[in-house]
């Protein structure tokens, strides 16, 4: 039996108007179907980057207890005396993990000039400049070859203290002029690099005196290790002496250093270098033999990521190591 033929409904221009609808709405439904998938696709790598980040935190979480395991022993060996014997300062420690490392260095934080020494608490308000301080960081600037010290440290003096009382353009009044206009911190700087907004502090400048410097969380003195302070930053100790000891002079102090260090504070006062240094001099009691803050830098590599951890830590007794501050970056 033979069928007939079947008829097509519709006339010929209105098949191919539905045709044309039905790829339309398949190539519609394809578009949408990628961007689901790439949604997805991205969606699991976030979840997966996320998830990698915050593993390689805990593992530089874990360089810190580390470090503070390392700064206690290296404390209770001498409580007196800390020295650089047995290679610590800045040396590379390298942690093998899962599908990663974890390269730590742990080093001694006092071998710089502590410029939140240029104010001190108190005087009937939060912070007042020192005048000791600030003679210290010209000395410092000088010996650097710096132009205008003395301008620079009043002007990083005025950006600390708590008044509004200054030479014109080191207060408020100087900064809200400028085409992006701020206020001065009146406080301590949390960080180095906070020099940047200080005026006069170009480029050039913060380079040249960035490895002598530093912005710990005290207002105190530089207290500086005379064992573990670098040759190469002998110029810190030509600062703190205000000049009084040059360069030349505290670098061959520095390279005639015992071993094990100076026993005691008079073995290193009685070196020629010091005997112009007035008896009573404010450095003689700045100094120690012994470091109070030590510093943290640990990397952490781990499944293709990368995690930076800068961590700070303070030992104001042998018995206690105690972390002051963290940042998840590199210390500027």
């Amino acid at each position: 039996m033979i069928c007939p033929p079947v008829k097509t409904v519709g006339k010929p221009h209105e098949r191919g108007v539905a045709l044309l609808t039905v790829l339309l709405m398949v190539a519609v439904m394809s578009a949408i179907a990628v961007g689901v998938l790439d949604d997805i696709r991205f969606g699991l790598r976030r979840t997966f980057n996320a998830a990698t980040a915050t593993q390689g935190q805990y593992f530089a979480l874990g360089a810190e207890e580390l470090a503070r395991a390392r700064i206690s022993r290296l404390l209770e060996r001498d409580a007196v005396r800390t020295s650089l014997e047995g290679g610590w300062n800045g040396r590379p420690i390298v942690f093998p993990i899962e599908n990663g490392q974890i390269l730590a260095r742990v080093s001694d934080a006092t071998g710089c000039f502590n410029l939140n020494s240029l104010v001190l608490a108190g005087g009937g308000e939060p912070f007042v400049r020192r005048e000791q301080g600030v003679r210290q960081f010209t000395a410092l600037l000088t010996a650097l070859n710096q132009p205008q010290p003395e301008g620079l440290a009043d002007g990083l003096a005025e950006w600390m203290d708590s008044n509004s009382v200054g030479a014109p353009g080191t207060e408020d009044d100087g900064y809200l002029k400028g085409a992006n206009p701020y206020r001065t911190a009146s406080a301590p700087l949390a960080e180095v690099s906070e020099l940047r907004a200080v005026h006069g502090f170009t480029p050039a400048v913060y380079a040249a005196i960035r490895p002598y410097v530093c912005a710990l969380p005290t207002t105190d003195l530089s207290p500086v290790n005379i064992n573990t302070l670098g040759v190469e930053r002998a110029v810190v100790l030509t600062a703190l002496t205000e000049g009084g000891v040059s360069v030349t002079a505290a670098r061959s102090v520095l390279a005639q250093r015992p071993a094990g260090g100076f026993a005691d504070l008079a073995a290193f006062w009685s070196n020629p270098a010091f005997a112009q240094l007035p008896a009573d001099a404010g450095v003689r009691s700045q100094v120690d033999l012994r470091s109070r803050f030590f510093a943290l830098d640990a990397e952490v590599t781990f499944a293709g990521g990368d995690v930076t951890l800068s961590s700070l830590f303070e030992a104001p007794s042998p018995g206690g190591v105690r972390l002051v501050a963290r940042r998840w970056t590199h210390d500027e």
